[in-house]
């Protein structure tokens, strides 16, 4: 039996969910999903449309009714239960993430690995959901706030990260008691059926409502514009792009609804004359070729100290060189394919801007054909000398591009040019000088929502808040306190004595 008859995928698949099920639209188009890969279609899905969202978003609307007086500790035993159905189904569902997106299959039992992990930090956070009491300066009144649940919250996700962004969101809203529909990517919606067909069980016997894990696979013309602009999902998390983001953002504020925003990075990692090559040779490599730079958290600015400057380049030249490229169900390859022909296109515009602008490629720069590239996704990796100036420099291209920048002087001029672009996601700086490492961290250090001593700008824990300033979107997801984003927050005065005193020292006899 194949993970896809394990996970529950046939070969055509209906593109709607309430959790326990499905619907039964078939006239609304069909999407054929390709493996980057191999260039073969696993399966297709039927698109859902707008009468199977309203269904979804009422269904989801009455179990929020009852989901919400459900004590927070049970909930967090049906997040428990779901981290264990997780468990059962890592291998296959490791093995789908890599075929449907491209990622090598140790990225993808570890994206599943990563919502296992926050199954089990979503449980603890379900006896954690803390409100705090202040001292109220009336006599015989007490004054504290605490946070209630949200309501419906929409996910939006990227095919990048096809299911863990999902379980960072749908987990902590499950345990905040608020219900969820989820829009996946367009290009990885196997991995979100298949989600939803491991929910199942654990929803069908812990009789829990239909409507609290909803998914839909629709256009964004009819689906997607209708979340961002219904009033009846007070909370939308968005992962992409700026510009979808952008877009969501002025959406959702047009009705006063909530986002969460975590769009695009343009990370850089410090190198300065006292860093540790041995820790920052691998550390970059990987944080730049992982996921074949299909990252937000992807290195994309190496910013060389002078001094050091030749030497690193041919430390990570002769380091690309050891990359091994190809089928990401072979662990021993490190970098698989981009996710389909239309980002080798994005790869190769790029270079010829770089080229225009002055840049100079120093390794990599070719689409692989051949026997194993049949795909036409593969490409090598590029090393390539750039400045901070260039425009192509300042944008975030999602794939595996490097660029080699020096500067000179202390290290407040190296943290210039890591804050000299629109994003702000993630940063690193490799130092043995505690001095560097605190001004990196300081109010005039990194502008970044992630700044990283002595590790990559990738693989963040989900222990930590994540996300990232400026066009990142300021969104916060996964660990910390970013539970509260999924709840309202609520203050209340009570009044235990016998009279009525005004805040301020107000007076109103009557």
């Amino acid at each position: 039996m194949t993970f896809m008859e394990k996970l529950g995928l046939n070969d055509i698949n209906q593109g709607a969910s309430t959790g326990l099920n499905w619907n039964n639209t078939r006239d609304q188009g069909i999407l054929d999903i390709v493996s980057p890969a191999d260039g073969k279609k696993i399966a297709s899905v039927y698109l859902a449309s707008q009468a199977d969202y309203d269904n979804i978003i009422d269904q989801a609307g009455k179990a929020f009714i009852q989901w919400r007086k459900v004590p927070a500790p049970q909930r967090g035993e049906v997040v428990r239960q779901i981290g264990n159905a997780l468990r059962e189904y890592k291998a296959d569902l490791g093995a789908l993430v890599s075929c449907e997106m491209g990622k090598s299959l140790q990225e993808g039992l570890g994206e599943v690995q990563e919502m296992i992990d926050i199954c089990d930090f979503a449980v603890g956070q379900s006896r954690q959901l803390y409100g705090f009491t202040m001292h109220s300066e009336r006599p015989d009144h007490r004054l504290y706030d605490h946070y209630q649940p949200l309501g419906i919250v929409g996910i939006i996700t990227a095919f990048n990260f096809p299911v863990a962004v999902w379980s960072w969101n749908a987990m902590m809203a499950a345990v905040c008691g608020d219900t969820n529909v989820w829009k996946p990517s367009s290009k990885t919606p196997l991995t979100a059926i298949a989600i939803q067909n491991i929910l199942k069980p654990v929803i069908r016997e812990n009789k829990l409502p239909e409507g609290l894990f909803n998914m839909i696979v629709g256009r964004g013309s009819n689906v997607g514009e209708g979340m961002l602009n219904d009033k009846r999902v007070p909370l939308i998390s968005i992962t992409g792009s700026t510009r979808v983001g952008r877009h969501g953002a002025e959406c959702i504020a047009k009705r006063f609804g909530k986002s969460i925003l975590e769009l695009g990075g343009n990370n850089a990692i410090i190198l300065t004359p006292e860093a540790n090559l041995k820790l920052a040779v691998p550390g970059i490599v990987f944080s730049a070729v992982g996921t074949a730079g299909q990252r937000c958290t992807t290195t994309r600015r190496v910013i060389v100290h002078e001094s050091i400057y030749d030497q690193v380049k041919n430390l990570l030249v002769k380091a690309y060189e050891s990359v091994k490229i190809g089928t990401p169900m072979d662990e021993a390859n490190h970098m698989g394919p981009l996710i389909d022909t239309g980002a080798v296109g994005d790869y190769k515009n790029a270079l010829e801007r770089l080229k225009k602008e002055g840049g100079t490629v120093l390794t990599g720069g070719t689409v692989l054909e051949g026997e194993g590239y049949e795909s036409g996704c593969y490409v090598t990796p590029v090393i390539a000398e750039a400045e901070n100036h260039y425009e192509i420099v300042k944008e975030e291209t999602f794939v595996p591009i490097l660029y080699l920048i020096k500067y000179k002087g202390d290290v407040a001029a190296a943290i210039a040019l890591n804050n000299d672009v629109d994003q702000g996601l993630s940063s690193a700086i490799f130092t043995d000088n505690l001095q560097e490492a605190e001004a990196f961290l300081s109010a005039a250090g990194s502008d970044c929502g992630i700044a990283n001593v002595n590790i990559g700008t990738s693989g963040a824990e989900i222990g930590g808040a994540f996300g990232g300033e400026k066009e990142t979107g300021g969104g916060r997801e996964s660990g910390s306190d970013a539970w509260k984003g999924y709840m309202r927050r609520q203050t209340t005065t009570i009044n235990y004595g016998k009279g009525l005193p005004l805040a301020q020292g107000i007076k109103f006899d009557i």
